[in-house]
């Protein structure tokens, strides 16, 4: 964070006074830099305007590679056996697209889990800075980073918007 800026944390009581300011700062230069939420909140998500997830890209990866490995592994392995039945081929299609859709599900599920974990930036094993215990429960967090000397016009803004203010400083000193 470059030198001439400061995070402010507005602690609102209500998810729709949080989803308010979220609005409001998007009509300014101030710019949001994270969001806390007891609860899932569709009005928070919606106010935040987020992109589409990626989750879904590794799933879909997971899967294609996933029927891929199924059938190739079913079919290699009947080749190095060489097991005729009934003069039937050894490289039978149908039986093989049923591993192949076994494998489908299998990767697609590790993919999910992978894209899960990597874009959700797991793990985290500090706390950041400016978390409140209050975001667990009952309290709704929107952290804003304005320039040192614009301070006092995010705090009015935040106060008038009915939250609770801190400077993400006062927090690291603690």
């Amino acid at each position: 964070m470059p030198a001439d800026t400061i995070s402010i944390m507005g602690i609102f009581a209500s998810e729709n006074s949080a989803a308010t300011a979220i609005d409001g700062l998007r009509e300014t230069a101030w710019t949001v830099e994270r969001v806390h939420s007891p609860i899932p909140s569709h009005a928070i998500e919606h106010a935040l305007e987020l992109p589409k997830s990626r989750v879904g890209w590794f799933t879909l990866a997971g899967g294609i590679t996933g029927f891929f490995t199924g059938f190739l592994l079913a079919a290699f392995t009947a080749t190095r056996w060489s097991l005729m039945v009934s003069g039937k081929p050894v490289v039978a299609l149908v039986p093989f697209f049923i591993v192949g859709f076994e494998f489908t599900i299998l990767f697609a599920v590790f993919g999910n889990v992978l894209g899960l974990i990597s874009q959700a930036r797991l793990p985290r094993f500090d706390t950041r800075p400016g978390y409140d215990e209050r975001f667990s429960g009952d309290r709704f967090g929107v952290l804003a980073r304005c320039h040192a000397d614009e301070q006092d016009e995010l705090t009015r803004f935040f106060e008038e918007n009915g939250a609770e203010t801190k400077t993400v400083n006062e927090w690291m000193e603690r």
